[in-house]
């Protein structure tokens, strides 16, 4: 079971560096910062898949959806892990 613990870890992560990354969106002179460079770096790539989705008025919904999606594929990555393992049926 150590290594779902670690998955769920690696995922609540990422999960804070998403969050992260949208509150330095609100100041735009925290944008130049090494860190928020660092988290674009990480983060941008994933997020971008989901700018498809038009804002709603001023609010982009997109990293929310981002966010609900992360949810589902760290499930799924538990589930292929425990069939893995064989702790499933």
């Amino acid at each position: 079971m150590e290594v779902i613990a670690v998955v769920r870890l690696l995922f609540r992560i990422y999960w804070f560096m998403i969050i992260g990354y949208i509150l330095l969106s609100w100041f735009p002179q925290a944008r130049e910062s090494p860190i928020a460079q660092l988290l674009s770096r990480m983060v941008e790539p994933y997020l971008s898949i989901f700018r498809f989705i038009p804002p709603i008025g001023i609010f982009d919904i997109s990293p929310i959806i981002a966010l609900i999606a992360l949810q589902f594929v760290q499930a799924g990555v538990e589930y292929i892990i425990l069939l893995i393992l064989g702790m499933l049926g």
